[in-house]
């Protein structure tokens, strides 16, 4: 009985491993089935109506083949060996060009969802940024204790 218990154990780590998603999984979708994933994720999180569902599908085909292209035009220059250091000059200007899509992105949400929406989104939003990323370490910097 007890190496019934194991085998079910250990098969069901194995099956549980197996299903669990890759890191790169995304970028062997196509910007089609990226974008389609990314609208039906907000769908739920803000429950979109239709229209919604299919103005917000719409812009995220739009983003995903600029992004696909943008990740094929840097593996391209990588196995080429054209892969250099950026100047400070193209720095500002990647920069700037990734705020203003940023800016457009934004705009367009706020005209495609309510306000209630649009807030639930932005919160969404936060979530993802940055300090997400730097976690706690960035929490402490500010002064922030926890349970001390």
């Amino acid at each position: 009985m007890k190496n019934l218990f194991v085998t079910a154990l250990l098969l069901s780590g194995a099956v549980l491993y197996a299903q669990r998603s890759e890191p790169g999984e995304m970028r062997n979708l196509t910007a089609e089935q990226v974008a389609t994933l990314h609208t039906k994720k907000l769908t739920l999180a803000l429950d979109l109506n239709e229209a919604q569902q299919k103005d917000i599908q719409k812009l995220n085909e739009k983003n995903a083949k600029f992004k696909k292209e943008k990740m094929d035009a840097r593996k391209t220059a990588r196995e080429a060996g054209s892969s250099k250091e950026l100047s400070p000059d193209e720095k500002y200007n990647l920069q700037v060009e990734r705020l203003d899509k940023a800016i457009a992105l934004k705009a367009t949400m706020k005209d495609i969802l309510t306000k209630e929406q649009y807030a639930k989104w932005e919160k969404i939003q936060f979530k993802k940024g940055r300090h997400k990323k730097t976690g706690r370490k960035d929490h402490h910097r500010h002064g922030a204790k926890r349970g001390r």
